[in-house]
């Protein structure tokens, strides 16, 4: 149980009603306070406290101030011997509360492995939700080591199961590929005849890198191997996420010869999963590296018109003057020769310039876009599209984008004809061909008759699939990130849709939600509506960007910052960075969100919680495991490696970062930085990292390895600090 409660916190879960009161009445004054504390713990925790230190301090003062007794008292109750076995007793009569038997344990596991095991693996919530069935059914939760042994049970039966389901469905083939994957590197040329890609498991594992022909012919390589392993989608395809991420971690991070180390069940069962995660990750790959062509197609042409654009281009002034001039100047000689009136009046260099300036900003501007587009597709990436095209099933919920699809269909079943034109008829081109490329994509031949040019087209199916996928009008069958958008909903979203929606704090009923989102936006705007006209910071100017904001003045520093700062010099002289994470561990205890990716523990918590510490501090400073090892600390270098493979992750990374962020929201002084925690960040900037920095991932977009950086001003803050992030993993 937690030790710092607030006072709302008290008030809501420590009250005594009046029932509860009336039966610790009838106790004597000596005996009431540890009576009311043991009836409030178990309500909250499920079970009794076991020592008198398992009580917070708070919670016995609140009771205490209610019951108008002294602290005194509960300090001289009794924990152990028969009186307080027939307090205990009594208030499990009055809450219609019973001892755990043996079916009891029998029936939180067999619970266990049925609702929550198949959607959660984290102990810690596997924890709460057998107390949560303990209160529910009106049982008092097993003892600390019981209940740990019980839930140990369930996981590794549930475990053992889903093992044997899997291996059940494997086909010989399948098996003798995973043996010759994990044994041997093997060549695979599906794609690319005269490119030998060896694929290994290292390969697998691998990212995209940058984008271009080898990357996905590299992609593909690895797609195509994966199809050649039959995995049992009817079984992996339920497996939720999370659970598969940790078997497929365990996979990823632990060598092949130990691996096969396992139960032949166990190996063959993990490496169908980390198969199937692999392969629903690669076809992200492929999305991302078809998007992200598309886009750098489109913007290298438009920057390169636009550097020839400024290069040619000059802006004339006085253009209405000038025509009147013109004008002017031809009616009063109509009949007179325009080299010999009007150039005097002008210039023939002047009339060039507006010619130029001209068709710079109007339709010439797109055409000589497009021009650029075709001849970087056609002779370039026009060769990575159908790889790409043919490794992917594409699919709308949607009828409406149904055209789409369609004209995807149509590309790859022409891939190997040559013609250069598609028929009107048999193009779709709704919803397909955008209207400021209607006259690109569709020309006229020699007859009249309308044709679709090919490329062009090409081009345009092209650019409209960026766009829907990216908002998931169009999805990739077997994607992760670009999944069926009707499969992002939890597995159990029918059966407790009342308890996600409690759990955002939103009501069930759209109504309620909708109409108190128009009244805050109504409130929002209105008080916008009042106050801009008569803020003298902003100003409202006929452009096209209207808003019009001056920048604010600096502040001065705090008076007190410089004192501050010498003050905590001062006091911490030598704290080391090693000190304070160490210190950061024992106030909140961060390293318990790093579990063991291994079926089980063997090493005590108090070791694992110091390799942690060590292996964090090492690969956070960019010192590396070997240089730490080397230090006073009684840890070799294999034993730092151990628990970087098997406890460090991104997932616990981002849960230990959540914990440390909220508990320094929680110590903050409201005084000097209000209640509430609003932020204003800038634009990422990244920095180049060493590869085993935990931050470090390759940013497909910026090119190469390293972290993005956001810089944040708090409000009422006095610096900017900046924050870390961790960037998708390709």
């Amino acid at each position: 149980m937690k030790k710092h409660w607030g006072e709302i916190e008290l008030s809501e879960y420590w009250s005594l009603s009046s029932e509860e009161y009336e039966m610790i009445e009838s106790y004597t004054s000596s005996n009431r306070l540890g009576v009311a504390v043991q009836l409030k713990y178990i309500q909250i925790v499920g079970s009794f406290p076991r020592r008198f230190s398992d009580i917070p301090p708070l919670a016995s003062e609140y009771l205490s101030q209610q019951l108008n007794l002294s602290l005194f008292t509960l300090e001289r109750y009794e924990w152990d011997g028969r009186s307080v076995k027939r307090h205990r007793q009594h208030i499990r009569n009055f809450l219609s509360y019973r001892i755990p038997t043996s079916e009891d344990a029998e029936a939180i596991l067999n619970w266990l492995k049925l609702k929550v095991l198949p959607f959660d693996h984290n102990p810690q919530h596997i924890q709460e939700s057998v107390i949560d069935w303990c209160r529910h059914n009106r049982v008092e939760s097993p003892t600390e080591g019981r209940l740990e042994r019980i839930i140990n049970s369930a996981a590794s039966e549930y475990e053992n199961e889903l093992f044997e389901s899997i291996h059940g469905r494997l086909s010989e083939r399948t098996i003798n590929q995973i043996d010759l994957f994990f044994e041997t590197d093997t060549d695979f040329n599906q794609y690319e005849k005269s490119v030998s890609t060896s694929i290994d498991l290292n390969t697998l594992k691998s990212d995209p890198g940058r984008i271009g022909l080898d990357s996905v012919l590299k992609e593909t390589a690895k797609f195509s191997v994966l199809n050649l392993i039959e995995l049992p989608e009817s079984i992996l395809s339920i497996i939720p996420n999370k659970i598969a991420d940790k078997y497929k971690l365990r996979v990823s991070t632990e060598h092949p010869s130990k691996l096969q180390q396992l139960k032949r069940i166990n190996f063959y069962a993990m490496a169908a999963i980390f198969c199937w995660q692999r392969k629903k990750e690669i076809i992200d790959g492929l999305v991302d590296l078809l998007n992200l062509i598309i886009h750098r197609i489109s913007v290298r042409a438009e920057k390169k018109v636009v550097k020839e654009l400024l290069n040619d281009f000059k802006k004339v002034h006085g253009k209405t003057t000038i025509l009147f001039k013109l004008a002017e100047t031809a009616l009063n000689n109509p009949d007179k020769i325009v080299r010999d009136v009007l150039f005097p009046i002008v210039g023939e260099e002047t009339l060039m310039e507006l010619v130029k300036e001209y068709k710079s900003t109007g339709p010439a501007y797109q055409k000589e876009v497009h021009t650029i587009i075709r001849n970087s597709y056609s002779h370039h990436y026009r060769r990575m599209m159908p790889k790409i095209l043919d490794a992917l099933v594409f699919k709308s919920n949607n009828q409406i984008h149904r055209p789409v699809i369609d004209a995807l269909e149509l590309l790859k079943k022409n891939r190997d004809n040559r013609q250069r034109y598609f028929s009107l008829d048999e193009a779709p081109t709704e919803s397909v061909v955008r209207n400021k490329w209607q006259d690109i994509v569709i020309e006229k031949d020699s007859n009249g008759a309308e044709r679709v040019n090919r490329i062009n087209y090409e081009i345009s199916v092209l650019q409209v699939l960026r766009d829907k996928l990216r908002c998931k009008e169009i999805w990739v069958v077997g994607a992760d990130r670009y999944r069926n958008p009707e499969e992002d909903l939890p597995g159990d979203f029918a059966e407790n849709k009342e308890k996600y929606f409690d759990s955002l704090g939103h009501p069930v009923d759209a109504a309620p939600f909708v109409k108190k989102l128009q009244q805050t936006m109504h409130t929002k705007l209105t008080e916008l509506n009042v106050n801009l006209p008569n803020n003298p910071k902003v100003k409202i100017v006929k452009r096209k960007k209207p808003l019009c904001v001056s920048p604010l003045e600096p502040q001065p520093d705090p008076k007190n910052l410089i004192r501050l700062k010498a003050e905590v010099t001062r006091r911490w002289p030598m704290t080391s960075l090693l000190d304070v994470l160490k210190e950061a561990d024992l106030r909140i205890d961060f390293t318990s969100d790093f579990q063991s990716l291994a079926s089980r523990e063997i090493l005590d918590r108090e070791t694992i919680q110091r390799r942690l510490l060590l292996s964090l501090f090492a690969m956070g400073t960019n010192m590396g495991l070997k240089r730490i090892s080397s230090g006073r600390h009684g840890v070799n270098y294999r034993d730092l490696l151990y628990v970087r493979r098997r406890f460090i992750h991104k997932s616990a990374l981002r849960k230990a970062i959540s914990k440390v962020v909220n508990a320094i929201f929680d110590i903050r002084s409201s005084e000097i930085w209000g209640e509430g925690t609003t932020a204003c960040a800038s634009d990422s900037k990244k920095f180049g990292a060493w590869d085993q920095n935990l931050m470090t991932e390759w940013h497909i977009r910026y090119g190469g390895r390293g972290v993005m950086i956001y810089w944040h001003v708090e409000k009422k803050s006095v610096c900017i600090y900046p924050q870390l992030k961790v960037v998708p993993n390709m």
